[in-house]
């Protein structure tokens, strides 16, 4: 019998609202929130998970894993890929990746990056497959070591890890194995990212919170969820996947999401690839585990 939940707390709504559920639940006594920034982690999202466990009575430690993904190479490796593309890239430089293609035309799967240069001059390149798979490895480092960090406190007090992931992360496979998709329970999964903030405005969460895009928090450029991986509205998605789900036609669905027939039917099979990569993943996880 686990006494109490750990959770990474980012500063965004998923997280405060499994705060907020989580002290309700079982009392803020059992519920410890993490707070794990790293150098790309601006100051105002550790700020934000702070006020989020202030505000609803929970503990928190504070674990700043710099140091940890120096020396696992996090961000020699990222840079390095990133000097594939951009070879003046410095360390320092704020940089991201986004999603190419959109809605309005059958999506071929590419990223862009995206640098920016000490005089605000902003560049974007598409990227090698290669490249690609360099920085998003070395990146999901960070997830990776915060589950590594939930875990050693978990355990330490006879608690379970709480994870923060919502419906359309979930189902979708917007998460890391073994990293954020990994948890002992997740109380938001069937929830889509409409009714997180619903429930965030019904809990008191604040409203600094509620009012921010979700962010990947991992690329020290901002960048929404949508750029980096859903591609559309995260409103959107909700809608299509709830039709997706329910097996309405696209026709049918399209006035409702405020797209074209065919943007629906994009959208659809988009929903389908993801899926599949999300199931085999999950599999994995099974077999292995």
């Amino acid at each position: 019998m686990r006494r109490g939940v750990v959770l990474g707390v980012s500063g965004g709504v998923d997280s405060a609202v499994c705060v907020a559920l989580a002290a309700a639940a079982l009392g803020p006594e059992r519920v410890l929130g993490l707070l794990m920034p790293e150098t790309d982690c601006p100051d105002a999202v550790t700020a934000r998970g702070r006020a989020a466990c202030e505000h609803f009575g929970v503990p928190y430690v504070m674990q700043d894993i710099t140091a940890t993904l120096r020396t696992l190479g996090c961000y020699e490796l990222r840079d390095e890929a990133v000097r594939r593309v951009f070879p003046d890239y410095s360390e320092g430089w704020p940089m991201n990746i986004s999603l190419g293609g959109s809605a309005d035309r059958d999506r071929v799967s590419y990223f862009r990056l995206t640098v920016q240069s000490p005089s605000g001059e902003r560049r974007t390149r598409r990227m090698d497959a290669d490249v690609y798979r360099q920085i998003v490895a070395a990146t999901n480092m960070k997830q990776r070591t915060r589950k590594l960090v939930e875990y050693l406190h978990a355990e330490s007090r006879n608690f379970a890890v709480l994870g923060t992931p919502n419906r359309l992360e979930y189902d979708l496979g917007f998460f890391v194995r073994g990293g954020d998709g990994l948890a002992d329970v997740k109380p938001i999964a069937h929830l889509y990212k409409t009714q997180v903030y619903a429930l965030a405005r019904h809990l008191g969460v604040g409203a600094d919170v509620i009012g921010l895009p979700p962010s990947t928090d991992t690329y020290s450029l901002p960048q929404t969820q949508e750029e980096f991986y859903f591609g559309v509205p995260l409103r959107t998605m909700d809608v299509v996947l709830h039709g997706w789900y329910a097996g309405r036609p696209a026709a049918e669905l399209a006035a409702e999401a405020d797209l074209a027939p065919d943007q629906v039917s994009r959208l659809y099979r988009d929903i389908e690839r993801k899926r599949r990569v999300a199931e085999r993943g999950l599999r994995k996880a099974i077999l292995l585990g």
